[in-house]
């Protein structure tokens, strides 16, 4: 295994596939990568990308002691599967498995930033401020989010977070998450319902204070996500002070768009007009899910980060004709 000066683990995924893009895109490629691909096409994000090195995440804990002169580790590996119900897995790789990671890192003097998640957040009764002040106070709606609090509350315990960075992703979407089945974003999925049916399926509400397709997510556009992952690495995404922040910090677009909102913006994006059914949101949903996110991004601005994030319209345009309709990946 080559040593690198940057490894991304979850680096054939989806964030993690778009962060090697965007490096490469700077001029570097001594990138290790470092994921399981199983039975996945995930390879198909990596074809484009120039890197150093590939190693199977179950075998890099043995060997990350040879890794201790790399300048900085993207976190980003996870199982995300919002209805995973198996919670020893959930615990084993992304709480525990982010634990040795982030131990190694602290050790070593290596910039350490990983993946944390708006899930989190559960329903949002508890806000949806970033950093640690209302961190215990907050309760996920499934494992998942519970597995990435969990981290986030070991690091607040033990002051890891005057020296790494976490990043709590909300609804991302854009190029290389194909291979992610149905936790892909409705942007993709509506892309082959089109296709197929000429329409897309939305879930009907289930909660009074919202009518159909009128409740939503803050959907950020993967571009503008990894441009404020990048953001706190000093080496080359961001200035030499951002690369000394630490902290836990949002990454959103910092709006609120409805699911019909992102419907016209797929049917615009076809220039089609719009045909939407809904449908009955399945129960074991029903308890656990979102209905409304936002991302403050006051802390993320106030660490230097002053770029505008992409307009829904702009994006799902984006996406869907430069990407999923010529069957493109980032980096072709």
């Amino acid at each position: 295994m080559a040593e690198a000066k940057i490894i991304v683990t979850g680096g054939a995924g989806f964030i993690g596939s778009a962060v090697v893009w965007r490096l490469n895109e700077l001029g570097c490629d001594d990138i290790l990568i470092v994921d399981r691909m199983d039975e996945t096409d995930k390879w198909k994000n990596l074809a484009p990308l120039k890197f150093a090195d590939y190693i199977d995440a179950d075998d890099f804990l043995d060997d990350i002691g040879d890794l201790k002169h790399t300048e900085a580790i993207f976190h980003l590996g996870a199982c995300s599967s919002t209805t995973e119900r198996d919670s020893d897995y959930m615990l084993r790789n992304n709480f525990q498995y982010t634990k040795d990671v982030a131990e190694f890192a602290l050790e070593n003097d290596i910039r350490f930033i990983y993946a944390s998640s708006a899930a989190t957040y559960g329903d949002g009764s508890a806000g949806m401020a970033d950093g640690t002040d209302a961190l215990d106070n907050l309760r996920p709606l499934n494992v998942y989010g519970y597995s990435k609090q969990l981290f986030d509350q070991y690091a607040a315990r033990n002051g890891y977070f005057d020296r790494i960075v976490g990043l709590k992703y909300f609804n991302v979407f854009g190029p290389n998450e194909n291979h992610k089945g149905d936790m892909r974003s409705l942007v993709n999925k509506a892309f082959d319902q089109i296709k197929e049916t000429g329409k897309i399926k939305l879930f009907k509400s289930h909660n009074p204070e919202y009518a159909d397709g009128e409740f939503g997510r803050d959907f950020v556009y993967v571009k503008d996500a990894v441009d404020m992952t990048l953001h706190f690495y000093g080496g080359l995404g961001g200035g030499s002070s951002a690369g000394r922040v630490g902290g836990l910090f949002n990454v959103g677009s910092g709006r609120m768009s409805t699911w019909n909102e992102l419907a016209d913006a797929v049917f615009a994006a076809f220039s089609l007009p719009r045909n939407v059914e809904f449908i009955e949101m399945p129960e074991h949903l029903r308890d656990r899910y979102q209905y409304h996110t936002q991302a403050d991004l006051t802390r993320l601005r106030d660490a230097g980060y002053t770029t505008e994030t992409t307009e829904l319209d702009a994006a799902v345009a984006d996406y869907v004709q430069d990407y999923l309709v010529p069957g493109r990946h980032l980096g072709d």
